[in-house]
């Protein structure tokens, strides 16, 4: 089992920048592929980013790529995501969710076998 805890949201200015940590806990936390959804109100889950397990790997959602980074540190078994340039319509409540195994990268959200509680990224225009 793996336990998911995140950290790092909260209210900013359109333009800043922010950066989720998500730490890992549990016996395969440092086996597992990693990725970042987000969910806005009214809206569907969407994916936006993940690493494979050893962080040799990663993918974006198309329309974040360049603003926002995923990373991982295997020393502290986090994930974390770096988001700049922020916009209004980037807010949501951002999850991070682990898969095993975590070799092949993956945006569907069904293959994910863990899920931290959420945190809130809000930013105002």
């Amino acid at each position: 089992q793996v336990q998911l805890v995140e950290s790092g949201g909260g209210l900013v200015q359109a333009g800043d920048s922010l950066r989720l940590s998500c730490a890992a806990s549990g016996r395969y936390a440092s086996s597992v592929g990693m990725g970042w959804f987000r969910q806005a109100p009214g809206k569907e889950r969407e994916f936006v980013a993940a690493i494979d397990w050893n962080g040799a790997s990663t993918d974006y959602l198309v329309s974040l790529k360049g603003r926002f980074t995923i990373s991982r540190d295997h020393a502290k078994n986090t994930v974390y995501l770096q988001m700049n340039s922020l916009k209004p319509e980037d807010t949501a409540v951002y999850y991070c969710a682990g898969y095993f195994p975590g070799v092949r990268l993956t945006r569907s959200w069904r293959a994910y076998d863990y899920w931290g509680q959420g945190t809130q990224v809000t930013v105002s225009s």
